[in-house]
């Protein structure tokens, strides 16, 4: 994907900033919340070439758009998360259910429905998911059947229901998932086609300013022409080729989430009172509940930003890694929203404070664009692959790499806690321990954790510094290491009563880990946090 250069991507995230700040104050959010209602004049504002036209940068120049790249749409995803995460999740929905024409249409389908989407500032859904399948795209129950004209295929009729679809009362236009009989099979459904139906808006715990809907679809006539790509059979591999971006923007959407609970909780800290002194110069609140969390944000930025600048110069694949980041931000983001309103202690119970539905809304990055399950599941058999197919040396590489970046940034940790894995998953397999689900599920969320740490070492030892943060390079380096340690520690602990749990805990298992070396690495971790806290006062004064 081609990408915007800095100053152009600065202005659009400026005017989307002053946007929200003129016509999306939080008590208007809150009311839009209570009534469960979708924000159509805000999006289609949102949406104007005159105003934002957000929704211009998924789609090429050539049709219109702005042509942005994955590391330009995960900063807008990291900013529309920080404003409302249902409008966000609107917005998500135009760009995720344009990818299958924006990936596998034609020549003719990309000019003519890009091009409209653009012109038009039409709304897009994605519908994939059914009632029964839910994630399980292979179960499809969908089904679109052949109309022959003269001898010819002229058609198709799909018959079928579609559930939990973002824009799916709205939308314009739908990409609709079906089984032909070539195989699942993307195609083009426009609202006003005869036998096609949305249900009622879904009365949700969180992003309630999104519009989520079933879809009824009752013998519904699709031209040929409609089948995306014109031939069939490619549904899933076109679903699954961009995975690894798709999945990289709800990572964002858990950064910015998280990132503006986080804020909200520093800044009350240091008005609240307790005990003779703010909270913010009390361990027990900030090395608890805001130090651990805004380590977990900035490796998971580190990490996207990796993972997006490969994107960019690859433009696909990368799915395991799109797993990880998916995974990792947004279990950091809801623990963080989860953190900041036992942070503000009653008055982040209560709707008047913004975190209490920050918590509500970022759930669903968890559940979304596959569940967390499925992240871990994805995570632990893309890595056992590389595991296999190196005969073990694929995290002892990464761990040789580490060795030669520099111990300030924790690289010496991360360099650990990847000999750490590469010797529990090594265990695991002489043991035969990946027949336990439970094993494989555990090993995806030790696989991320390493990984996101080792992301976040090499970033900061090569100075690699988003142009994003706030930090200065002593932050980062002092975040980075506690990440490290954590990672470390984590991968050997939980790793070794992994192994001991599911199956024999053998002799010598603790010294390839190196847990005696890890414990000694912890060493200066407390002063680290001391240091994070401070400069976290100093970036964001109370207001």
């Amino acid at each position: 994907m081609p990408s915007m250069d800095t100053i152009t991507r600065n202005l659009m995230l400026d005017s989307l900033k002053d946007y929200a700040r003129k016509h999306l104050p939080y008590d208007f959010i809150r009311e839009l919340d209570r009534k469960n209602e979708f924000p159509a004049g805000v999006l289609k504002q949102m949406y104007d070439h005159r105003i934002l036209g957000v929704h211009l940068l998924m789609i090429p120049v050539e049709y219109g758009g702005i042509g942005g790249g994955t590391y330009d749409i995960y900063r807008i995803c990291e900013m529309l998360a920080r404003i409302d995460l249902g409008i966000a999740t609107s917005v998500f929905a135009t760009f995720l259910g344009s990818d299958p024409i924006r990936v596998a249409g034609t020549a003719e389908q990309q000019k003519k429905w890009m091009s409209k989407i653009a012109k038009e500032n039409l709304f897009v859904a994605y519908a994939a998911t059914e009632p029964d399948a839910g994630s399980d795209l292979v179960n499809l129950r969908t089904l679109a059947e052949h109309v022959l004209k003269n001898g010819k295929l002229a058609g198709y009729r799909i018959t079928g229901n579609k559930q939990w679809i973002s824009n799916g009362g709205v939308a314009d236009v739908y990409t609709v998932l079906a089984l032909a009989p070539g195989g699942p099979s993307w195609f083009i459904v426009e609202k006003e086609m005869e036998g096609f139906s949305a249900n009622k808006h879904e009365d949700k715990h969180g992003i309630r300013l999104s519009n989520t809907a079933g879809l009824a679809l009752d013998n519904v006539y699709v031209p040929k022409e409609n089948l995306i790509g014109e031939t069939e059979g490619q549904g899933l591999l076109q679903a699954q080729s961009v995975f690894g971006y798709t999945r990289l923007m709800v990572a964002a959407f858990g950064l910015g989430a998280g990132w503006e609970a986080l804020e909200t909780a520093v800044r009350y800290s240091q008005q609240r009172i307790q005990a003779g002194g703010p909270l913010s110069e009390k361990q027990g609140y900030t090395h608890k509940l805001i130090v651990p969390n805004a380590v977990r944000l900035e490796a998971s930025r580190a990490y996207i930003e990796e993972i997006a600048n490969r994107l960019d110069k690859d433009s696909h694949g990368l799915q395991t890694e799109g797993a990880i980041a998916k995974y990792y931000a947004t279990e950091a983001g809801n623990r963080t929203a989860e953190d900041a309103i036992q942070a503000l202690g009653g008055y982040g119970y209560t709707r008047d404070f913004p975190v209490e539905k920050i918590k509500r809304d970022v759930k669903i990055t968890c559940i979304y664009e596959g569940t967390n399950e499925i992240m871990e599941m994805t995570i632990y058999r893309g890595r056992w692959q590389e595991h296999l197919k190196t005969r073990g040396r694929y995290y002892a590489d990464v761990a040789d790499s580490m060795d030669k970046l520099n111990p300030d940034a924790g690289a010496d940790s991360a360099g650990l806690a990847m000999n750490a894995l590469g010797a529990i998953m090594e265990e695991c397999r002489l043991q035969k321990l990946t027949r336990h689900q439970h094993v494989t599920f555990k090993l995806g969320k030790l696989i991320a954790s390493a990984e996101v740490a080792a992301a976040f070492a090499r970033a900061t030892a090569q100075q690699a510094y988003s142009e994003s943060v706030k930090f200065d390079s002593r932050t980062w380096q002092a975040m980075s290491r506690i990440c490290a340690r954590g990672a470390a520690l984590q991968t050997a602990v939980e790793g070794l009563a992994l192994v001991a749990g599911a199956g024999e805990n053998p002799q010598g298992l603790k010294e390839k880990l190196n847990l005696e070396l890890i414990q000694e690495k912890q060493q200066g971790l407390v002063l680290d946090m001391d240091f994070v806290a401070d400069k976290l006062k100093q970036t964001f004064k109370a207001k």
